[in-house]
């Protein structure tokens, strides 16, 4: 509330209050309206306070705008993450310990190098089955279903996973708990008993994955996106099919294993309420005796980005299209990292951002939009300005996009774009290592894809000596419009405008290859 505005109610209260207590008292009379001559003063004071008190509280208001604005902010502390102790054994092993006493919790990661992007083009998918059988089939000693209801028992969880980039095994437990789901942890580490019963499991939700895969129109842009950008026989861009299901056997898995569980390919991560001499004691004498293997050899790529052209998915049963123009981003070790991050803030970073007001708000051409130069650890992300809009709107909202990305490349950030896009940047920054988990996990992160452990420490600095002049740099560096593709899901018949007036037409073709095991052919 203004100064006026609490001034008014005061002076409101003070009028009810005077005339109340003049009509209480029996002494004075009701004065009766003037007939003529110049009007009762006890009628007319209030009337000239109020009007002084908004003359003082206007003058007030002009004297100080938006008092808000003068409360000062502090700058911001010295980032300093909490440190976790990182131990290599002499096998190559590497340890991470991070101590948090807040819960009588424990909980462990263990990272082994190698992927998706490493297993065979004849057989993608393998390392996705391989993640999901290696826990639902147990070890030698414990079913997987019996490791179930044990841990159940205990409120404690064991998982393992397959990524692009590398396998998991993850466990979770009281403090209590630890040494019994450890020593199954270890053993489901160590001694893996893959089962036929599981893979086929495993083989059956995968394979109803892909006979849904064209059923939701989002689902499909972003496929084909993948497609595009990295290109089909890219581990990045291709897809499991039924013949490459169908080929993997636990023969593959047991060959997996061997050749990536070795101490000098793993890294593991602990924390939680515990003592860092005795677990580190514990977990030398676990891990250390274990022989150095061959360690999956790092990942080398090329990408050459998507072809530029129009590419389109015609699907009749949709009213509305999935619009996304796409391109190479970057890698987090680019130099520009910092000034590409500012930029993408400005593009796209959110409500105020100059993709969301001028294409959805001032236009009203999209129900969502957004965007997002990507980076990733050790291969190029994904540069992507992606939006929903209605069929008749299509291509009035795909050249709205493409107009704001030639913007980035003539129109400079203002001041006020580049200190709210900082601002956000290490606003948000902040609350991504705001607990010791967090700062584990990043730092876990960058050891895995070897980047130094003052990485994040580099950061806030970074950001904050971005430049407008660096912010245009990188825009006219980085992206070019001719090196673009369009990407269109949608009902072409429902487009009021035809996508060919956006440049030639490449019409996808969706179709899933083959037959899944006792079922139709699929279309």
């Amino acid at each position: 509330m203004n100064l006026f505005s609490r001034t008014s109610q005061a002076l409101s209260k003070t009028v009810i209050s005077t005339e109340q207590s003049e009509w209480r008292d029996p002494s004075i009379s009701p004065v009766a309206p003037p007939t003529s001559g110049a009007p009762s003063m006890a009628r007319l004071w209030p009337w000239v306070g109020l009007a002084t008190a908004f003359l003082v509280a206007s003058t007030t208001q002009a004297q100080s705008p938006e008092p808000w604005k003068q409360i000062p902010v502090p700058p911001l502390h010295a980032f300093k993450p909490a440190e976790p102790t990182r131990i290599e054994l002499p096998n190559g092993l590497v340890i991470f310990l991070q101590e948090d006493h807040e819960l009588p919790f424990i909980s462990g990661t263990i990272l082994i190098r190698g992927g998706s992007r490493d297993e065979p083009a004849a057989k993608t998918g393998l390392v996705s089955l391989y993640g999901q059988t290696w826990r639902t089939s147990g070890t030698a000693t414990a079913d997987g279903d019996i490791l179930d209801d044990r841990l159940e028992a205990k409120a404690a969880t064991i998982e393992t996973g397959g990524g692009v980039a590398l396998t998991t095994m993850s466990w979770s437990s009281l403090k209590s708990d630890f040494d019994s789901v450890f020593t199954t942890t270890v053993d489901l580490l160590l001694h893996p008993a893959f089962k036929a019963d599981k893979l086929q499991l495993a083989k059956s939700q995968m394979e109803a994955g892909i006979a849904r895969r064209n059923d939701d129109a989002s689902g499909i842009a972003a496929r084909e996106a993948s497609l595009l950008v990295y290109g089909p026989k890219s581990s990045y861009g291709r897809e499991a099919q039924y013949a490459t299901v169908d080929a993997v056997t636990l023969a593959d898995f047991k060959s997996w294993h061997d050749a990536t569980v070795v101490p000098n390919n793993i890294i593991l991560a602990v924390s939680g309420d515990f003592d860092p001499a005795a677990m580190e004691a514990k977990l030398r004498s676990t891990f250390g005796s274990l022989a150095r293997g061959k360690a999956t050899p790092k990942f080398k790529a090329d990408f050459t980005g998507p072809k530029p052209g129009v590419y389109v998915v015609d699907k009749k049963d949709v009213n509305q299209s999935n619009v996304a123009i796409l391109g190479l981003g970057t890698e987090r070790n680019n130099p520009d990292y910092y000034a590409l991050s500012v930029m993408n803030e400005i593009f796209s970073g959110g409500f105020g951002s100059r993709l969301f007001q001028d294409v959805r708000t001032k236009l009203g051409l999209a129900y969502q939009v957004s965007g997002a130069y990507g980076s990733s650890y050790d291969h190029p992300g994904v540069f992507e300005v992606t939006a929903s809009t209605k069929s008749a709107s299509t291509v009035a909202a795909t050249q709205a996009m493409l107009d704001e990305i030639g913007k980035l490349k003539t129109v400079p950030p203002t001041p006020d774009e580049l200190r709210k896009a900082k601002e956000e940047q290490l606003n948000s920054f902040i609350f991504r290592y705001d607990s010791p988990d967090k700062t584990l996990n990043e730092q876990v992160t960058l050891a895995f894809f070897g980047y130094p452990k003052d990485f994040l420490e580099k950061y806030k600095t970074g950001i904050e000596s971005v430049t407008a002049a660096d912010v245009s740099r990188v825009a006219n560096k980085y992206i070019d419009a001719s090196k673009l593709a369009i990407l269109v899901v949608g009902n072409q018949s429902e487009m009021t405008t035809p996508v060919s007036t956006l440049g030639k037409v490449t019409t996808l073709d969706i179709t899933i290859p083959g037959t899944p095991p006792g079922g139709p052919p699929q279309q």
